[in-house]
């Protein structure tokens, strides 16, 4: 039996694939568990900078959730279910690491609500991307009605939902649903360029940052200011923050160890 999810580490890039291409990369069961295990050890693997998730093939990303699979499910299954895939979303969205969705196709409903629990979200300009759910009688529930409207605004999140409508990668660029497009033979290439800038950063710096603009996002301005000072507070002591400085003044590329 061939393994859903397939894992790949070089040079501190974890490449995360969604390996059922003859099934438009859907979420079963099997696939949700195998990705909620392999995040919960990333989340303490120090030598992983950055995580990279895509689908296998040219055509999905990943298209939502299993539907075949979906037949068969009891209406308590459906409610477990969606609270592990949220939970495994969640999880994403709370690495230390940066986390970058390379979308390499169709990215619907459970699969866009994946996307948007990523970080930096680089798109093939084949990409079509929808929260779709209300045209099978559910709405999306694993973040998508809340992660969408925080990315491109609750006027445009409601458009999207309520009429259940996909937009192409140049859409998605426009409204800040992706960061990046690409041709579909170079994502790769943009995902490499994108993750080594991301490394040349201090790891300890990087983590505390996006921790600051998760919990601060929310909050009233001088509670979101309170978090970023404590953010701020844990790279004070920090070696890399002295590195940094030190390769400032030599005029060099800073070596960080994230100590």
């Amino acid at each position: 039996m061939k393994n859903e999810l397939l894992v790949q580490k070089k040079e501190g890039t974890i490449l995360i694939i969604l390996n059922r291409p003859d099934k438009a990369n859907s979420l079963s069961r099997k696939l949700v568990d195998s990705l909620n295990e392999t995040l919960k050890k990333l989340a303490h693997d120090k030598n992983a900078r950055v995580v990279v998730i895509t689908g296998k093939g040219e055509k999905a990303f990943c298209a939502g959730a299993d539907l075949k699979e979906r037949e068969t499910f009891t209406e308590e299954d459906v409610r477990k279910f969606l609270l592990k895939l949220r939970d495994t979303f969640t999880t994403i969205e709370n690495l230390p690491q940066a986390v970058i969705a390379a979308i390499n196709g169709a990215a619907l409903g459970g699969g866009c609500e994946l996307a948007l629990a990523c970080d930096i979200r680089i798109a093939s300009k084949n990409a079509i991307l929808g929260l779709t759910e209300v045209k099978l009688g559910i709405i999306p529930g694993a973040g998508g009605t809340q992660r969408l409207s925080r990315i491109v605004g609750k006027g445009k999140a409601k458009e999207m939902v309520l009429l259940g409508k996909r937009v192409d990668a140049y859409e998605a660029e426009r409204i800040g649903l992706v960061n990046f497009i690409t041709e579909s033979p170079d994502l790769m290439n943009k995902v490499n360029e994108i993750a080594d800038a991301l490394k040349e950063n201090a790891p300890i710096a990087m983590r505390e940052a996006k921790y600051a603009i998760n919990k601060g996002f929310n909050l009233e301005i001088e509670q979101g200011l309170d978090v970023e000072l404590k953010a701020y507070d844990v790279c004070i002591p920090t070696e890399d923050r002295l590195e940094g400085l030190k390769a400032f003044k030599e005029k060099r590329k800073p070596v960080y160890k994230g100590r």
